[in-house]
């Protein structure tokens, strides 16, 4: 083994002399290329279907949003002139295409009860669930990635079996459980932190903090014992492979080795947990909001299904579903850029 192949293991190799010029430049277009094939093949269906299935199950129903927004004194004539101004006397069909079309210019309509636009509603409450998710997201990648390190530093320890004891337990207990715990933990036997609310970053960041941090970690326990797992699982079969013992031999350290080299090539299975544990996250927002009273998409999604609301619903969900589609281009193009094989395959 050559100290070149040690400096550079498998992976992670600089380009080779001689290489055409543009190489790397055609690897970058190449992922790139893919990233879009993701976007057009999976998050573009997505998004039409859910929506469709969203506004199919709001046409099924015999409600209609004009009469109750006038209430029961309303004339039928108003009722027609709610509706036209609503657009809701048009075929299904024509009403769907029309709204689409408005959504992709950022216009998602507006409110049957309020008649605001629903993009404000969005916009008062998406920063909740960004603020939120992007903690928990933080703290699941420290806290299990510093668990999966030291379990696999650990090589069947006592530190690596009470990693996955943890892990095993942790496991099985759902976030709402675990955000009911820490509030009584924290705010009830403890009161150091509140049991709910929510403070704009903007307005004052350290009580964004104190308000963000119960429910964040409520929600980065399933993503910190799934990247743990993965991590420690895939580190240890790098830290066995033959340019780790060469590294050794020839007198490199083992921080060096570990965080330089075999971390990285073992981080691909990590961070495509991330890709599966995002819309999850967003999911459990719904139910960490109702848990401690944040005033998120989830909880204007459901005070909107309560009243029939049907803008506001799809102006949320096409949110989430845009929230879930970024994440997983991030995660594919982290992936592209960590793992080897990938970047083999584009080569």
């Amino acid at each position: 083994m050559t100290t070149l192949e040690i400096e550079r293991p498998a992976g992670l190799a600089a380009p080779r002399v001689g290489s055409r010029p543009g190489r790397w430049a055609a690897d970058r277009g190449g992922r790139l290329l893919r990233l879009l094939r993701s976007l057009l093949f999976v998050g573009v269906p997505v998004v039409l279907l859910s929506t469709f299935i969203t506004y199919g199950l709001g046409a099924l129903t015999d409600t209609n949003p004009a009469a109750q927004v006038l209430g029961e004194t309303a004339t039928p004539a108003d009722i027609n002139r709610m509706n036209h101004y609503f657009g809701l006397d048009r075929p299904f069909l024509v009403q769907y295409f029309s709204w689409l079309g408005h959504a992709l210019t950022g216009d998602l309509g507006r409110s049957y009860y309020t008649t605001l636009p629903v993009t404000d509603s969005i916009s008062q409450a998406l920063p909740v669930n960004l603020s939120i998710t992007i903690v928990a997201l933080l703290i699941a990648i420290l806290l299990g990635g510093a668990l999966g390190i030291g379990a696999a530093l650990s090589g069947g320890g006592w530190f690596d079996r009470g990693v996955t004891l943890l892990c095993s337990a942790a496991s099985t207990v759902p976030p709402f459980v675990i955000g009911i715990a820490l509030i009584v933990l924290f705010s009830v036997t403890l009161p150091i932190l509140p049991s709910g609310g929510y403070v704009p970053f903007t307005e004052d960041p350290a009580r964004w903090l104190r308000f963000a941090i119960l429910p964040a970690l409520a929600l980065s326990v399933e993503g910190a014992v799934a990247i743990a797992r993965q991590l420690r699982t895939s580190l240890v079969g790098e830290l066995q492979e033959n340019y780790v013992t060469g590294a050794d031999v020839r007198g490199l350290t083992k921080r060096r080795v570990v965080f330089g080299h075999a971390l990285r090539n073992a981080a691909g299975p990590a961070v495509t947990v991330l890709g599966y544990y995002v819309p999850q996250i967003i999911g459990a927002m719904v139910v960490a909001e109702a848990v401690f009273n944040l005033p998120g998409l989830g909880k204007l999604s459901l005070d909107a299904a309560g009243k029939g609301d049907i803008p506001v619903i799809q102006g949320a969900l096409v949110t989430m579903i845009g929230l879930v589609v970024i994440s997983n281009l991030l995660v594919n193009a982290a992936l592209l850029r960590l793992t080897p094989h990938a970047r083999k395959k584009e080569a």
